[in-house]
């Protein structure tokens, strides 16, 4: 790709990550109204027949009943039916045309596979090519998966395999995660436009394929996948470190899962087949031949120690490694070690037998693994004694001690002769085992190949070694080279050894020899891993190797900084002390009889080398204070290097020790608790080694050519083109084996699992489900009677208790209008005055002590107390509640649809009833001139501090002449003593909300012929018919409109309201009122507000000649009861306060004495007063 369309990639990726970005701050929730939240409570009951009698009702008012509306979070009716499992909802919601949304994926999420199948069958019907799926078009900010989640990734998560057979049945696929490196233009486009969703992305696709419902659905070989799948997340663990935790969690899910598949294998057949299957092998193995074990080796490989530790395949290694041992395991410790010992002793008849005739009984018996460990551990031992022997000089032991003459003579001479001598004998055996080393791990290396070789540490281990060896033997020959070549030019090679040069190849070639002896015997600790007590104190010790190496790095940077900063103070001094010591006239030699401490002290800080040296044994304890007492020193010098020391001793011997002594502690915990898997993955790595056919002989035999060798090159080179046809039909067999088996163990995995899901005790979903049936069953019942002429009891929406306290906790949510926000106030206004950034936490700290001081003099605290106690309310109001959500509501409206231009004029007056004197074409111009100053009232409140219950919603949106003074909320408005009938309480008012919908045949909304008092609940209701002289009459008629009723009249089926004397000033705000604690059994969601009367009332004036026929009509059809109430305008009401102007009550049918239209049209009977939402 050129560098051109690179950038054009890079600029259109950012130009979508633009567009893409959707502004919060326009997302509100739009309050649910009465109807709507009748429907999504009835939904999440399960009651199907008024679910479908509230959709065939308001089919046609998607302002009173939109079926999309959604509860406070966020669940539409159809979520909640899947999450009830309710399948005739969801058959209902979908026929009624809901938006399916992300139904699809919630259905998937609850596991319900009846409502997958639907859902999957309408998206398929429903789905235009090209365009995106219904889960896939939900808006972002409202979503509540994320955009790469798919049906199949959620259902892979879920790990259901019911759904994801399902899925994959009807063809789905699961996009393949690029890699992590990959630099393709999707992925850069994608970690361009947002990184974090890239690598959210990956996560989620991988933790998909982790399912293991998925890998033995999709996969041919689970276990293979499984293998190579944790293997990947190994290293995306290490690549991405900020996910670590999640793919590491991962890896262990798909470990367990290859290893749960090993729990169902019933036979020694199913196991050998599963463990020695090896598709890119040329020989497959067939029953009854050697074991090959290519799966095991691959599982070794991928490091699945659960694996590989699994009893069922450790049972099999054992029955391996014993062979042609019978009986040994049931030994006592003497009679094993006695037989080991036999074995080791004889290694090399068995050798030789075996070289000579590979067919022969011998011959085979020296093929078993265990046999062939034991020879080979013999063969090392004798390797170490050989090398004991080398370091002792065992031959100048052997010679001195022989007592003959002319042998001491001897031993004289070589020791005369050293530098640059040959090898003797037991040297001589050393490098022939060296060789033979060599040479078998130059055959590993070469069949393993170079990247399995380095991955294992004891390879390492051996190449080290090994080079250490040939190091020694290489400057063995080059001293003796050194010395003949200064023989033969006349000079003479043979001195003391004090008198050689410091490097001298005879005495760095003793120091590799040195080296490589060490590393020798430290391998026995790899040979110990066999031993069930040494094993784990084998892998301990591995793991604290690491651990001491990272610590060597943090501790030789300490050294290294202090040992600059020392040489730096000392090198002078060093160098008087070296001058006292070497004062000698020929100054070559030291002075140790006379200067001994001064030839001790110079060397400690000759030079960086030496400074560092002396502050390594330091931390060992091995250097003291008198080191610093130099000749000509200044103690201002002395002092510092002092206080360099103590330093260092501080940060490196006490902190840095006891760090390294915690994290080996920490490692040994952690071995310890996995000791029996770590050990047995340590020693099925040993056993394996043991298995193969080769390298049968240990060294130094293995150097020399054999018969077999030579044969099998012939065979391998003459029979390479015939086998080609038999090495594919064993291919296909072994695969067709493998495949069978693998079959078997999914379906009993599979089978397992189900049961297991199954055999799960009763939980808190079933015990919903059966509450969810219940309350389904009650519904359908009564509406079954209810159709067929009986007599039923009406059902109070409160005091339906079959839901749990989940359920009500949602229910309360929905009717009580919770919304999940914000709720602003001292946070932001203490931190908004802050010049810049601080610390927030301190902020409010601050805020807490001092509010309402902005500024910092002496106040009258007292005064402060009472201001904050009056206008402080510790657990609020409904009341307050809901202004605050009206107000948002409003303004929300007015805000976003102006700038749309689709604003509706008859929400205006709810924000302003002044406005129904005007045009709808007025009102929304008023809405456009008053838009930038809603915005500026409210910023200038927000930054002043002034609480939203000190003004008025006057204050608020009048402005200029037409502003009229009101007082605010929490001003108390005298009310005068009601003088009502005696059953009437005292400081009650019953307020008869009743809506009539236009074209709607009853008077009763659709929750409200729930709602009855006392017992009036059983008996029947008679309903208000108006009487009407014609269909048209009638239909203007039924308009929506309010009553007021009072309690001394009959009740109608309407929802009722209990309200005090108190709560009756406040009606004069716009917000619905609180339902009185006298009522107890009324519903939130049945409260009419003053300012929703006063809408109605409002829109009524607006048609107000249309209204005066009605009433005359239905004046005319009723029966004169009361015939005072038709002139509502000679009552005045009893209250002196100020009346809106050019109000005009709303009618209202009297149920008591027959249908009938009463046009005292909002006035209270018992006050007087006309109840309207502004003053």
């Amino acid at each position: 790709m050129n560098r051109g369309s690179r950038e054009e990639l890079l600029g259109s990726s950012q130009e979508a990550l633009r567009n893409s970005q959707h502004d919060l701050r326009n997302v509100y929730e739009r309050p649910l109204t009465r109807e709507e939240k009748t429907f999504l409570l009835n939904a999440d009951r399960g009651d199907y027949a008024t679910v479908k009698r509230l959709i065939d009702e308001y089919a046609s008012k998607p302002d009173v009943l939109d079926i999309n509306c959604v509860d406070p979070l966020n669940r539409s009716a159809l979520i909640a039916a899947i999450e009830n499992e309710n399948i005739e909802l969801i058959r209902l919601f979908l026929e009624a045309g809901i938006k399916v949304k992300d139904a699809l994926l919630h259905a998937i999420k609850e596991e319900y596979v009846e409502a997958v199948e639907m859902l999957l069958q309408w998206e398929e019907e429903h789905h235009v090519p090209g365009e995106p799926y219904s889960w896939e078009s939900v808006e972002p900010s409202s979503a509540t998966f994320t955009t790469d989640i798919t049906p199949l990734i959620l259902a892979a998560h879920r790990n259901h395999y019911e759904i994801l057979k399902l899925l994959l049945d009807r063809g789905a696929t699961l996009p393949v995660p690029h890699d992590v490196k990959c630099g393709c233009d999707e992925c850069v486009k994608s970690s361009n436009e947002d990184s974090l969703r890239h690598s959210q992305a990956r996560i989620n696709s991988y933790r998909a394929l982790s399912s293991p419902s998925l890998i033995a659905l999709s996969s041919a070989d689970p276990v293979l996948t499984a293998f190579e799948l944790s293997w990947e997340l190994n290293n995306l663990s290490h690549m991405e470190t900020e996910f670590r935790v999640e793919y590491k969690a991962l890896r262990q899910q798909v470990q367990e899962f290859a290893t749960s598949l090993l729990d169902h294998t019933r036979t020694s057949q199913e196991l050998e087949i599963m463990l020695n299957y090896n598709p890119w092998e040329l020989d497959c193995w067939e029953p009854g031949e050697r074991q090959t074990l290519g799966r095991l080796k691959l599982a070794i490989k991928y490091k699945q120690k659960m694996f590989v530790a699994h009893p069922n395949v450790q049972q099999l290694l054992g029955a391996i490694w014993y062979e042609g041992l019978p009986g040994f395991k049931r030994k006592n410790i003497v009679g094993q070690c006695v037989q080991v010992a036999k074995l080791g002793a004889m290694f090399p008849i068995y050798c030789s037998i075996y070289m000579m005739s590979p067919e022969s009984e011998y011959g085979q018996f020296m093929k078993k693994p265990f046999v062939k460990f034991i020879c080979h551990s013999s063969s090392y031992m004798l390797f170490l004694s050989l090398l004991s022997l080398a370091s002792q000089r065992a031959e100048f032991l052997v010679l001195e001690y022989s007592g003959i003459s002319w042998l001491q003579e001897l031993v004289e001479y070589w020791k005369a002769h050293e530098r640059g001598s040959l090898p003797g004998l037991i040297e001589f055996c050393v490098i022939v085992y060296i060789a033979s080393l060599i040479w078998g791990e130059i055959r590993s290396l070469w069949n393993g190949g170079i990247l399995e070789y380095i991955s294992d540490l004891w390879n390492m281990v051996d190449f080290i070694t090994n080079m250490f060896y040939i190091a020694w033997i290489c400057l063995r020959f080059s001293s003796w080279y050194i010395v003949q070549r200064d023989y033969k030019s006349g000079k003479d090679p043979w001195y003391p050894r004090e008198r050689w040069d410091s490097f001298d190849p005879m005495l760095l070639s003793e120091g590799a020899f040195a080296a490589g002896m060490i590393f020798s015997f430290l391998k026995l600790v790899h040979i110990f891993s066999i031993n069930p007590h040494l094993g784990p104190l084998q892998v301990s010790l591995g793991r604290m190797i690491l651990d001491i190496m990272k610590f060597f790095f943090v501790y030789m940077l300490v050294l290294f900084a202090f040992g600059c900063g020392l040489n730096q103070l000392m090198w002078y001094y060093a160098e008087l002390e070296k001058n006292k010591c070497y004062h000698l006239p020929n100054g070559d030699l030291p002075d140790f009889d006379n200067q001994e401490r001064a030839c001790t002290i110079w060397r400690r800080y000759a030079n960086l080398f030496e400074t560092s040296q002396s502050l390594f044994w330091a931390s060992f304890g091995l250097v003291d204070l008198t080191c610093f007492e130099l000749t000509g020193i200044k103690s201002f010098t002395r002092f510092w290097a002092l206080l360099t020391f103590g330093s260092y001793s501080v940060i490196n011997i006490i902190v840095l020790l006891n760090m390294l002594i915690a994290m080996m502690s920490n490692s040994y915990q952690i071995i310890s608790e996995r000791s029996d898997i770590e050990w047995k993955f340590a020693r099925s790595n040993l056993w394996m080694s043991y298995f193969e056919d080769g390298d049968t002989v240990p060294p130094p035999f293995n150097i020399i050519p054999t018969p077999k060798h030579v044969s099998g090159w012939i065979n391998r080179i003459c029979n390479e083109r015939e086998r080609g046809s038999i090495i594919n039909k064993s291919r296909e067999k072994a695969r067709i084996q493998h495949e069978s088996v693998m079959r078997v163990l999914v379906r009993r995995y599979v089978t397992a699992e189900q049961r297991a899901r199954d055999e799960v005790g009763v939980t808190e979903d079933d015990v919903m489900e059966i509450r969810q049936d219940i309350s389904t069953l009650r519904f359908e019942l009564i509406d079954i009677l209810a159709n067929n002429g009986m007599k039923t009891p009406r059902i109070n929406m409160n005091e339906t208790t079959i839901s749990g306290k989940k359920g009500k906790v949602m229910e309360r949510r929905i009717l009580k209008d919770f919304q999940i926000g914000i709720v602003e106030g001292i946070i932001k206004d203490v931190i908004s005055k802050e010049s810049k950034p601080k610390d927030v936490f301190s902020q409010i700290a601050k805020a807490i002590v001092r509010k309402g001081s902005p500024e910092n003099k002496k106040k009258d605290w007292n005064a402060v107390v009472r201001t904050n106690t009056i206008r402080r309310d510790p657990i609020g109001s409904t009341s307050e509640a809901e202004t605050k959500r009206s107000r948002q509501s409003l303004r929300a409206h007015i805000l976003d649809n102006v700038k749309d231009r689709t604003i509706d004029p008859q929400k205006l007056l709810e924000f302003n009833p002044k406005l129904s004197d005007v045009t709808p074409t007025t009102r929304v111009a008023y809405a456009k001139f008053m838009r930038s100053k809603i915005k500026s009232d409210f910023s200038e409140r927000e930054k002043s501090g002034i609480s939203e219950k000190d003004f008025s919603i006057e204050d608020e949106t009048a402005s200029g002449k037409v502003k009229i003074k009101t007082p605010p909320f929490r001003v108390k408005i005298p009310i005068p003593v009601p003088t009502v009938s005696e059953n009437l309480k005292q400081n009650e008012i019953k307020v008869q909300a009743h809506i009539e919908e236009k074209g709607i045949g009853g008077p009763s909304s659709p929750g409200g012929s729930n709602q009855k008092e006392g017992t009036a609940a059983e008996e029947p209701v008679e309903e208000t018919k108006p009487t009407t002289g014609s269909p048209g009459s009638e239909a203007r008629v039924e308009k929506k409109e309010h009553v007021i009723q009072i309690e001394n009249e009959p009740e109608s089926p309407s929802k009722s309201l209990y309200i005090t004397k108190e709560e009756d000033s406040n009606l004069q705000k716009p917000i619905t009122p609180t339902p009185s604690l006298h009522s107890k059994s009324e519903k939130p969601e049945q409260i009419l507000s003053a300012a929703t009367l006063e809408k109605d009332h409002s829109a009524s004036r607006s048609d107000s000649k249309k209204y005066k026929e009605n009433a005359e009509e239905a004046k005319e059809g009723s029966n004169e009861d009361n015939p005072k109430e038709d002139q509502p305008k000679q009552e005045k009401p009893k209250e002196p306060k100020p009346k809106p102007p050019k109000l005009k009550p709303a009618p209202a049918p009297e149920p008591a004495s027959g249908p009938k239209m009463v046009t005292d049209k909002g006035k209270s009977k018992v006050t007087g007063k006309i109840v309207s939402g502004w003053l």
